[in-house]
């Protein structure tokens, strides 16, 4: 009887297996007609019947959370939604993983949100993704040669950004094994397309990393891969001409760094063939190369199309991202003189900087973390870190005892010794406590110098570009005028203005350097532009400013300046000295006696004197701030007065350029590898 309960017990247990089994594999054939379905709606753009037909294989159970997380995540992208995109991606990998299915799933997910992430500029996040996902495929066998390869090269191209460049070229080479496994596998021409995409990442993160050589490498790859990919009869041929544009634009950009200008003019030509640089992603991936070229106008009615892009590509504005496509429309905008725009695009990168930083703040916090998990040797650091413990626990229990046996016997005859022992033992941890907090700030403080850094290297490109470049294309003037920080930020100045025939001058030196200066110098610089936008004579300015720059001047700071204005029809010159280095003037050339006012910004209620030359026509005119003259050498040797009058004397020098550019070369002759102990600024008029 017994035996009967048994068989009947084991037949149904048998029976229940199966019927679980039976109910798995048909869940499984039913996902896999679903997700069959769904590709073949979304081969040809049918989005709208696509988001239906999810929608109905979620309420039926065809398709299971991953998978209607994964298809909606995936619909998103096509339309373009990124940020939804990213949600339901994040949701899909949040899911548990029961099947094999469920696996191949998750790791389509992870390719394609570390794909978005690394598009934006987040390359910690997408890290995140793509590291755990690639030790998910390692731990369960389960992932294509795609996956990897995909996912390896994601991985590669954060490394590259964040400095690592060693981990990523093995990453890449890595990633380029599996890609080639891929294609030589697949009886379509998936893989080809694939690996083109692949190869075009790399070749862009080397090209925005500046290793140019590296960059051609892999961008001649891409091209042979696409020739590839053009034989195969299936392939995608809406895909040949952004390919090809991208490949050209990219080989433009990296034979101009490479000084290769013929190469890089000829890459461009063929760029501009491809509809692809028409589009507003070709436009503005085409200003790389416009701008190294110094074509600027071109650039810059190219950045017209910058916000499109940006909306079509997803990115928001980091730190990189200002830097990589805000800077340089200001800087193309300016270079051809469009006022207004380049002030609106000024004001608006200050508005977004703020917000940029605090979001690189905190995404900076995770960055150690990050390389230990892309290193993969967060386990490891665990194991190390149990066992250190262990011993830990160990010594500590052992020395306890011997501690409890010896007090049992000396307790009376060293005493004294035990409070000196406990009393080291209490300054050795609180030496432990300062190491500690030490290294906090030592960290807190490195992260804080390098966003500061990047700061500064932003506020010199705009700094730099709020002093004129481009000077008067008329016959009768020829003018030239450089100037060059010592620091990141200086605080010299330099500037003009042509209102109809009168020509507005002036070059000034704050007191100090670094950010102060150059904040009190652009005050100056456009109380200058203001002032004398109403026509009036430099001491009427000087006494203006003056006014206005020592009202709540609680620094003390201020600033020398020589201010002219020019009348190019009689060659009259009204002008005023501020306390500054007199010019140089005449022929033979000999420095200017000049009215010694005070600098601007010391006193309140001083009235500066000015002075007249009647005609200046046919003489040149050198201006400088005292970073000339006194430039040091590494034996603190200065350049002197005697040296600028010895060069102004050579005949060969018949042009403003000449003039700045020899004296430049001299000066850099002069200080023979010596840091500049100054901001230096030249200024040469000549009136014809």
């Amino acid at each position: 009887m017994n035996k009967a309960k048994q068989f009947v017990f084991l037949t149904l247990c048998i029976a229940l297996t199966m019927s679980s089994c039976h109910e798995v594999k048909n869940k499984e054939i039913r996902s896999g007609h679903a997700d069959s379905v769904l590709f073949d709606v979304g081969s040809v753009m049918n989005y709208a019947r696509m988001e239906v037909l999810i929608d109905s294989f979620e309420q039926t159970g065809d398709l299971n959370e991953m998978d209607v997380n994964r298809w909606r995540g995936t619909l998103a992208y096509h339309r373009k939604q990124f940020n939804a995109s990213e949600k339901y991606y994040r949701q899909a990998l949040d899911c548990k993983v029961t099947t094999n299915q469920d696996q191949k799933n998750y790791n389509k997910c992870a390719r394609r949100l570390s794909e978005l992430l690394l598009v934006r500029g987040d390359y910690e996040g997408s890290l995140k993704v793509a590291v755990p996902a690639v030790k998910k495929i390692d731990d369960t066998k389960i992932g294509s040669d795609i996956d990897y390869a995909i996912l390896l090269n994601n991985i590669g191209c954060c490394q590259l950004n964040l400095g690592r460049d060693e981990e990523a070229k093995e990453s890449f080479e890595e990633a380029r094994g599996h890609y080639e496994n891929r294609w030589k596998t697949d009886t379509t021409s998936r893989g080809f397309q694939e690996a083109v995409l692949g190869t075009v990442y790399t070749s862009q993160a080397y090209i925005n990393t500046h290793h140019y050589a590296d960059a051609i490498y892999w961008i001649n790859r891409t091209e042979m891969l696409l020739n590839m990919y053009r034989q195969c009869k299936d392939a995608r041929t809406e895909y040949f001409d952004e390919y090809q544009g991208r490949i050209e634009i990219m080989r433009a950009v990296a034979m101009e760094s490479l000084d290769s200008t013929k190469k890089a003019g000829d890459a461009y030509e063929r760029f501009q063939k491809t509809a692809y640089s028409k589009t507003p992603a070709g436009r503005i991936n085409g200003n790389d190369y416009l701008m190294l070229a110094e074509r600027y106008q071109e650039a810059a009615d190219n950045y017209r199309y910058l916000d499109q892009a940006l909306a079509d590509w997803g990115t928001d504005l980091s730190l990189d991202n200002i830097q990589l496509y805000m800077l340089p429309k200001y800087m193309a905008n300016s270079k051809i003189g469009r006022t207004d725009s380049t002030m609106m695009i000024g004001q608006r990168i200050i508005f977004m900087l703020d917000s940029a930083i605090s979001g690189q703040k905190i995404n900076a916090t995770a960055e150690l973390a990050t390389i230990y998990d892309t290193q993969g040797k967060e386990a490891e650091i665990a194991q190390k870190e149990m066992k250190l413990t262990q011993q830990r626990l160990w010594s500590t229990g052992i020395a306890l005892v011997l501690i409890i046996v010896f007090f049992m016997i000396y307790i009376f005859h060293k005493r004294k010794a035990a409070l000196k022992l406990a009393a080291a033992h209490q300054r050795l941890e609180d030496a432990h406590d300062k190491l500690k907090v030490a290294y906090d700030q030592l960290e807190e403080t490195t992260q804080i110098k390098e966003r500061i850094q990047s700061e500064l290297r932003i506020a010199r490109d705009i700094q730099m570009s709020m002093v004129p470049n481009v000077f008067p294309e008329r016959n009768d003037v020829d003018m030239y005028a450089a100037m060059i920080p010592a620091k990141e930020v200086g605080g010299d100045l330099y500037g003009y203005q042509l209102l109809g025939d009168e020509l507005y001058f002036c070059v000034g030196d704050v007191a100090g350097k670094g950010v102060p200066a150059s904040l009190f110098m652009a005050q100056a610089n456009r109380m200058f532009r203001t002032l004398g936008s109403e026509h009036m004579k430099p001491a009427a300015i000087a006494t203006r400013m003056n006014n206005a720059l020592t009202e709540n001047n609680e620094q003390g700071m201020f600033v020398t300046m020589f201010m002219g204005l020019v009348d190019l029809k009689t060659g009259r010159m009204d002008y005023c000295n501020a306390g500054h280095n007199p010019p140089v003037f005449g022929n033979p050339p000999q420095f200017m006696e000049v009215e010694s006012n005070a600098p601007i910004g010391l006193w309140p209620g001083l009235d500066f004197v000015g002075e007249t030359i009647e005609d200046i026509r046919g003489i040149p005119l050198f201006l400088y701030t005292d970073g000339l003259n006194e430039a040091e050498n590494k034996e603190q040797e200065q350049f002197s007065d005697e040296r600028i009058i010895e060069i102004l004397n050579d005949q060969s020098l018949d042009s403003a350029k000449k003039v700045v550019l020899r004296l430049m070369e001299e000066v850099n002759k002069h200080r023979n590898g010596a840091e500049p102990n100054d901001d230096m600024t030249m200024m040469c008029l000549m009136i014809s």
